[in-house]
């Protein structure tokens, strides 16, 4: 704790909020939200099952002056993912799912790449298997995916990003084959089922599966994406197949009913095992335990066991905690507001539970200490790319190409994040690793664990080679059978162009090397930031291919294609270099 946390000034304020009713404490977090002008959120809070705070704020349509009330319906995004868990295990115990045999088995057009991993893998985001989503982005950025291209991305897969239950990546993808598995168990449409066994028997009557955000269905807000210029656009996300991912559309009255049933000790809809399972957190096949269970981030906040989930999407962003221990349920749900629903939630738990609560969160990692490592990146065997910097006064941590981000939290003798925090699982570097070289700079090499696999990352040069010196035996034209894409790489101007061109639609980026061998990866759209690594394969001085690696989709091989003879003219053009 700061000093200034303990000081006379907090013990005032501290005071202040316990003498204030639970709607003064909740008024106060939500105080300053537009109301009328642009889009907001929605949010209900409830205690002992009665409902303490039920509001919306903003606008549901800055189009049409129409207000955001606790009637309106708003994207859940990720926290759908627990809701299609729920149905698979409603599948299982009437024997139709074996959620822990081979997806095949249910799923047979599925390619066997390093092992076939179980639909409970798929749950777990243990599964290996690179995200559709992930990979429609990389290829086509936000071009529009008709109905099947998901699928499709997923069976044309020759490779994983790890084996089975050996590691933690976050992949959509996984819970999209999971929606189509249940559909097919069930003999009916993954939204029927979700509506007739999950949502009716519960009276959640304004709560179902909504896949595509081009569908007109009434009730649900307007998303609004924020424009550079401070205007707004529709958060329309380019999927038609967003099922069990991230499909479901809800009320806050809906949501704070499933709460309530979710942290029951007995249940209307699925058996007491199942919602056990529900709420076990993972375990890989190395030991480590991942708090992320199934569709669910299971955990412990300041002393009391929370369970969470967020979601995000174009134009929306969620979350809902629910603290068992003290019936407490949240849910916030925004349609574009630059808000931060996360933090609100966690603001909302130690305003409501303050005498409950010990000590604070793992603080985020200050810079005093991490000074040696402000600029230098490291790259490993996982293809990933990791970077220090400064933000603020704290350790701001880069993952592939991105600007540091102040993620990185102090635990002690080990910093890193969970799942929930990154998208991947666990990550942790341990103090001792980080300590200044020989020359008082960053160590020549650290070990980096995620989801408990340890692996040796070694530092880029501090004066990385000029691009055009490094990236002269790069140009030329490749094919990603993963990706279904072409691609070719040239020199446009000074700047270095890696061009990718999908059945559904093209993406652009500049390279930037770090390496002779390491390059980072920039989107040219502004609309569609992306940040990948870029790791050559040599055979001699002939470039023959590229690994590229973005959070959720690791190595994705470009071969270049038989006969291309660009690379010659370019050595040709620099052999007197």
């Amino acid at each position: 704790m700061s000093t200034a946390a303990a000081g006379p000034g907090a013990r005032s304020r501290a005071d202040t909020a316990r003498q204030q009713t639970p709607q003064q404490q909740l008024d106060a977090i939500f105080e300053g939200l537009d109301k009328g002008h642009g889009p907001g959120l929605v949010v209900g809070v409830a205690q002992h099952g009665r409902t303490l705070y039920r509001r919306g704020f903003g606008l549901a349509s800055i189009e049409h002056g129409v207000a955001l009330t606790p009637h309106t319906r708003l994207r859940l995004a990720s926290i759908s993912k627990h809701m299609t868990c729920l149905a698979a295990l409603l599948l299982a115990e009437e024997g139709k799912l074996d959620l822990d045999a081979p997806a095949s088995g249910v799923l047979p057009e599925l390619p066997t790449l390093q092992g076939m991993p179980t639909l409970r893998q798929f749950m777990t985001h243990t599964s290996g298997w690179r995200c559709f989503q992930e990979l429609a982005y990389i290829g086509s950025g936000l071009a529009w995916l008709p109905a099947g291209a998901g699928l499709a991305m997923q069976l044309a897969q020759t490779e994983a990003s790890f084996a089975p239950g050996t590691s933690q990546l976050y992949c959509n993808g996984g819970y999209e084959l999971l929606s189509e598995a249940i559909a097919r168990a069930s003999g009916v449409s993954f939204e029927r089922f979700l509506k007739e066994r999950v949502f009716a028997p519960l009276g959640m009557l304004d709560t179902e599966s909504v896949p595509s955000d081009m569908a007109i269905v009434p009730g649900i807000a307007t998303f609004h994406q924020a424009l550079p210029d401070g205007r707004w656009m529709r958060g329309i996300t380019p999927l038609v197949d967003n099922r069990g991912a991230g499909g479901v559309v809800s009320t806050v009255d809906d949501m704070l009913r499933w709460m309530a049933h979710l942290r029951a000790p007995v249940h209307t809809v699925g058996s007491e095992d199942s919602w056990r399972q529900m709420t076990t957190p993972a375990v890989l096949d190395n030991g480590s335990v991942s708090p992320y269970a199934l569709g669910l981030n299971c955990h412990s906040y300041r002393g009391v066991e929370v369970i969470q989930h967020g979601g995000g999407l174009m134009g929306v962003a969620s979350q809902m905690v629910t603290v068992p221990a003290h019936a407490l349920d949240i849910i916030i749900m925004t349609n574009g507001v630059l808000v931060n629903p996360v933090q609100m939630a966690w603001q909302i738990v130690d305003a409501l539970l303050a005498e409950h609560l010990v000590g604070g969160p793992a603080p985020l990692a200050k810079i005093d200490r991490f000074r040696h490592l402000v600029g230098a990146k490291y790259h490993g065997p996982s293809g990933m790319l990791y970077g220090f910097g400064e933000v603020g006064g704290l350790l701001g941590l880069s993952l592939l190409n991105s600007p540091p981000m102040p993620i990185v939290r102090d635990r002690g003798e080990v910093l890193g994040f969970r799942m929930e925090e990154a998208g991947m699982g666990p990550l942790e570097l341990h103090l001792a690793d980080l300590a200044a070289g020989p020359d008082g700079g960053a160590p020549a090499e650290l070990t980096i664990s995620e989801a408990g696999n340890a692996q040796r990352f070694r530092r880029l040069p501090a004066t990385p080679p000029a691009t055009t010196q490094a990236g002269r035996s790069l140009p030329g034209r490749y094919r990603c059978a993963d990706l279904r894409a072409e691609a070719a790489v040239a020199f446009e101007g000074e700047q270095l162009v890696l061009r990718i061109v999908t059945p559904e639609g093209r993406r652009a980026g500049a390279l930037q090397a770090y390496s002779d061998t390491v390059f980072g990866y920039s989107a040219l759209d502004p609309m569609a930031p992306a940040f990948h690594a870029i790791t050559l394969e040599r055979q001699g001085r002939r470039v023959t291919g590229f690994r590229l690696s973005s959070a959720r989709a690791r190595r994705l091989h470009f071969q270049r294609l038989p006969g291309d003879q660009t690379q010659d003219k370019t050595d040709d053009r620099t052999s007197g270099d």
